[in-house]
């Protein structure tokens, strides 16, 4: 995980006068392109990290340098402590050691002398938990998994992935990963995953992804919707990067990736919602409209 790899990069060069950044790459076994964006993320970070080229070039740390727990504020190492307790129950495991290096800086952390002001509920359910610790193993040794996905829609298909990234938003887990019978990146909800098998074929860094993501987005539904007013907060915490206000509604400029989504997210909204565009999205709106006037018709 990438947390843990900045941490032990940050490590090496506390330790070492010089580190290579193939050294790096070999070690946590990424790229070379992945381990220069993870000594830029440090840079950011406020920790100086000097680049030397040529045959004896590599990282290390700028003259005059060093990491003390002072460098952090006792509200820093908490925040990020209780991120990783509340993320452990999940992982089972996987951050005990990050958490234990983070006690040894700040040994308060570890007896009960700080106050958590900020707690992290990353509870979630058992069906994400059974598929959360095989992912993160798969990620750690580059292995492809094998899993049945079951959509929004309910419709069911084998994937055979490359595991990228898992992320955590609103209480679900999802699973970032270059799906190889699509060709292309993908998000998987974790708990629509069932029959996961992890492969010991092993999979090389691609390049680019990024690109191919921007690729992934211009083929989703760009959708203008306008809402009323009265649910306002819904809508701002719903599309909280895509809205606008003018005078008595709130408008909202969003890509849906899937036709069923899209509906499911625009008739939870009732009659406050109406769509603006595109016209295609209107007519499948009705079309499902039709065909739940058309069930309980049959049921009558």
């Amino acid at each position: 995980m990438k947390l843990d790899r900045l941490l032990g990069i940050t490590m090496e060069l506390l330790t070492k006068k010089r580190v290579t950044a193939t050294a790096l790459a070999a070690r946590y076994e990424v790229s070379v392109r992945t381990i220069y964006r993870d000594v830029d993320l440090i840079n950011q970070a406020g920790i100086p990290v000097a680049s030397f080229t040529g045959a004896d070039g590599g990282f290390e740390l700028m003259s005059g340098f060093y990491l003390t727990r002072q460098h952090f504020s006792i509200d820093d190492f908490l925040a990020i402590y209780n991120l990783l307790k509340g993320i452990e129950g999940t992982a089972k495991g996987k951050y005990t050691t990050i958490m234990n290096k983070l006690g040894t800086l700040q040994p308060a952390l570890l007896n009960g002398g700080c106050h958590e002001q900020i707690i992290f509920d990353m509870s979630t359910s058992e069906r994400e938990r059974t598929w959360v610790q095989p992912i993160l193993h798969a990620m750690d040794r580059s292995n492809l998994i094998k899993f049945t996905y079951t959509s929004a829609s309910g419709s069911c298909s084998e994937r055979q992935v490359e595991p990228l990234h898992l992320y955590w938003e609103q209480g679900v887990w999802y699973l970032e990963a270059y799906c190889l019978f699509k060709q292309a990146k993908r998000i998987f909800r974790v708990s629509r995953i069932s029959a996961l098998e992890a492969s010991s074929e092993n999979f090389l860094p691609r390049e680019n992804l990024e690109e191919g993501r921007e690729e992934n987005k211009a083929l989703g539904i760009q959708a203008h919707l306008r809402f009323d007013s009265s649910i306002g907060p819904r809508v701002t915490e719903q599309f909280p990067e895509a809205f606008i206000s003018v005078e008595g509604y709130v408008e909202v400029q969003t890509i849906f990736y899937t036709t069923a989504y899209a509906i499911s997210v625009i008739l939870s909204y009732g009659s406050k919602v109406e769509i603006l565009s595109p016209p295609e999205l209107k007519e499948d709106l009705l079309q499902e409209l039709e065909n739940i006037r058309n069930r309980y018709e049959i049921k009558s």
